[in-house]
């Protein structure tokens, strides 16, 4: 026989030297919880071994992740008091600014990403503002706007919207410019699916909507056209980064949406995939470190250049140990 595929396989050095996918550990970036309080750190009881953080407690995980090498975190803000309008979201006081402040000033060296959404600020739990029973698209873009400059002046190095309103890029990269932060890039939740995967997600952030759904908003996970038209919108309007989400069901989007534009490519690997792992870890029917490996592999090899994932600590330990990477 002439071609023999085996002899690239034969040692671990001839592995890793023809090893098409690789994965590094600044590629990562790690969701991140802050809440209202203080000495708080709290576990998420749907997701086992994740955590929500007052700020004065939230260098305990900081510090966790720069010691793994993880040098990039997404922050979510858990507010105690909502209202219509979700106020607190650009609130100069707000969780997640003082959560920046406070980052800053005591790890400077960590990459601060901001969740741009208002379903954790609202107490309908929506991401917008309501008129009836509907989000009202182009009020809501004031907002989300708002929320982003007060999130660059609170210290953010990347905003990322992920509300799902027509037009948001753009009138969050012109408020962003119109108030000086022209470096301050923004990663698009572009191709964000009305998922069943993000259940525990709403228990960790206590932003599950008090009525109906967000399938007016978020797209039918039917479609796939649709979820490239949207990263190409959004790259048009401004997008530095196009992220998909969810991760693990939607790989065939992260190589569709990778061919169709020129951003680097993020997938969000959510919640309900964090949870599903670890539960059927807990009850001895996988390979918890294997199946870890074998998720964070699959994104990449689909062609995204960014993974967000509530396992970035554990990745960066197999990156370590040379079990992937």
């Amino acid at each position: 026989m002439i071609k023999r595929p085996r002899r690239l396989r034969g040692s671990e050095n001839v592995r890793r030297l023809v090893r098409e996918t690789r994965v590094d550990v600044h590629s990562l970036i790690y969701p991140m919880f802050v809440i209202e309080g203080e000495n708080i750190c709290e576990e998420i009881p749907s997701m086992e071994g994740q955590y929500r953080y007052s700020v004065d407690r939230m260098g305990e995980c900081l510090e966790e992740l720069l010691a793994a090498g993880v040098t990039s975190v997404m922050l979510f803000g858990i507010p105690k008091v909502k209202d219509e309008v979700g106020s607190q979201a650009y609130a100069e006081d707000g969780i997640v600014q003082r959560a920046l402040r406070y980052a800053k000033e005591h790890y400077p060296q960590m990459y601060l990403i901001t969740d741009v959404c208002m379903c954790e600020y609202t107490s309908h739990g929506h991401c917008g503002v309501l008129c009836d029973h509907d989000v009202e698209n182009d009020e809501t873009l004031k907002l989300l706007a708002k929320t982003a400059v007060s999130h660059a002046k609170a210290g953010a190095d990347m905003v990322a919207p992920s509300d799902m309103m027509d037009g948001r890029v753009a009138a969050i990269r012109a408020a962003l410019d119109e108030a000086g932060f022209t470096k301050v890039p923004i990663m698009s939740y572009a191709v964000k699916y009305a998922s069943a995967f993000y259940g525990p997600f709403r228990d960790a952030a206590g932003s599950a909507p008090s009525f109906g759904d967000r399938k007016t908003y978020q797209m039918d996970f039917h479609n796939a056209r649709e979820g490239v038209k949207e990263a190409i919108l959004d790259e048009e309007e401004g997008a530095d980064i196009i992220m998909v989400k969810p991760a693990m069901s939607y790989l065939d989007m992260v190589t569709k949406v990778k061919e169709a534009v020129n951003t680097p490519i993020a997938a969000y690997s959510v919640s309900g995939e964090y949870a599903m792992v670890k539960a059927a870890a807990k009850m001895g029917w996988i390979d918890e470190k294997r199946i870890i490996a074998e998720m964070a592999v699959a994104v990449y090899r689909a062609g995204a250049d960014i993974y967000l994932t509530y396992f970035a600590k554990e990745i960066a330990e197999l990156i370590r140990e040379g079990y992937i990477g």
